[in-house]
């Protein structure tokens, strides 16, 4: 950070502070942001949460949720409002994005926005736009370094029984419930400490993962039967799903959460690729093992990034370009998927 007295000093007395997160937000945006907004809600500010855009419905049991303002831009109430929270915002803390392009139609109020602006990230490759940055890319999670910051503050006795809800479904989720090779050592000890402090890691771990509709079991089916191509010659799998086939199965926001990680477990498959119609553009989901990067390949051809192995990108192509474009590209990596 670049210079956490400053920052604890800004801290010290009440102010209008704003907590947003990214478009379409999981469970570690939403629980890394409701987590610190608790906790500086403790320290006596008045904290506003915002979310640029819908999230999964099995997000929606986190304490502080109904707290939260979601912005719908094809309405106005929703973003009016969030840009005006934003315009009287003393301090923004922006958590889990490094751009401010991830946030949509928020981005030119957060860029103009007089107040403080404070990063908490762990992507590769962020852009300089904030006054102070809690930057790691070695952190699993952004609500590890929520925690962290919470710690360097020397206010871990402020972390109640919800905070520590939050903050513990942040980093279960993209730990891949402690199992991608993103955990260290320091994840189990932030774990052991979250749930020392009320997180209940069974309930957390039955209400993110066991919580499905018929509708999103029966998609996962039929992406995985009928969907899943695998191209042996680059270790590679991917599924390509279109708008008429995400309507068929009534597809809400968080259903395809998760899908692209059934192609890399598949044996001798180095990377998965997702891929699906969003009517305005593409989207695609990037999954690796080893040191092959897909943030790397996400960057260069499909105006995206992320980490090494987990990265996403969109494509203004249809659907059917995309995956042409995408088939078109791996022979450009086909040394690296068989080292």
């Amino acid at each position: 950070m670049k210079n956490q007295e400053e920052l604890e000093m800004l801290l010290q007395s009440p102010r209008n502070v704003v907590v947003i997160m990214h478009f379409k937000p999981d469970a570690d945006a939403l629980g890394s942001s409701l987590g610190l907004a608790g906790f500086l809600k403790k320290l006596g500010h008045r904290v506003q949460v915002i979310a640029p855009s819908n999230y999964p419905e099995f997000l929606a049991w986190l304490p502080g949720n109904e707290q939260v303002l979601a912005v719908d831009d094809r309405f106005g109430d929703s973003l009016l409002k969030a840009v005006q929270e934003i315009e009287k915002a003393d301090i923004l803390f922006c958590l889990d994005f490094n751009n401010p392009n991830r946030v949509n139609a928020l981005e030119k109020p957060l860029r103009d926005a007089r107040g403080v602006k404070v990063m908490i990230d762990h992507h590769l490759e962020p852009e300089n736009f904030a006054d102070f940055q809690k930057w790691n890319t070695q952190s699993a999670s952004t609500a590890g370094l929520v925690f962290d910051l919470i710690h360097d503050l020397k206010a871990v006795d402020k972390i109640d029984a919800d905070i520590a809800t939050c903050l513990y479904a942040g980093l279960m989720t993209d730990t891949g419930g402690f199992r991608h090779n993103n955990t260290r050592h320091q994840e189990f000890l932030i774990a052991s400490s979250l749930v020392a402090h009320g997180a209940d890691p069974h309930v957390i771990a039955k209400k993110i993962y066991d919580n499905n509709t018929l509708e999103r079991l029966r998609l996962t089916g039929f992406a995985l039967y009928e969907k899943l191509v695998v191209v042996p010659e680059y270790r590679t799998a991917y599924m390509a799903l279109s708008g008429s086939e995400l309507s068929r199965f009534n597809a809400q926001t968080g259903d395809l959460e998760g899908l692209v990680n059934y192609g890399l477990s598949i044996g001798g498959v180095r990377m998965a690729v997702l891929m699906y119609d969003r009517k305005d553009e593409v989207k695609l989901s990037f999954r690796s093992l080893g040191d092959f990067s897909v943030n790397e390949l996400a960057r260069k051809h499909f105006n995206g990034g992320g980490h090494r192995n987990a990265a996403g990108g969109q494509s203004k192509n249809s659907l059917q370009g995309t995956l042409e474009k995408l088939l078109a590209v791996l022979p450009e990596y086909k040394n690296q998927l068989n080292a």
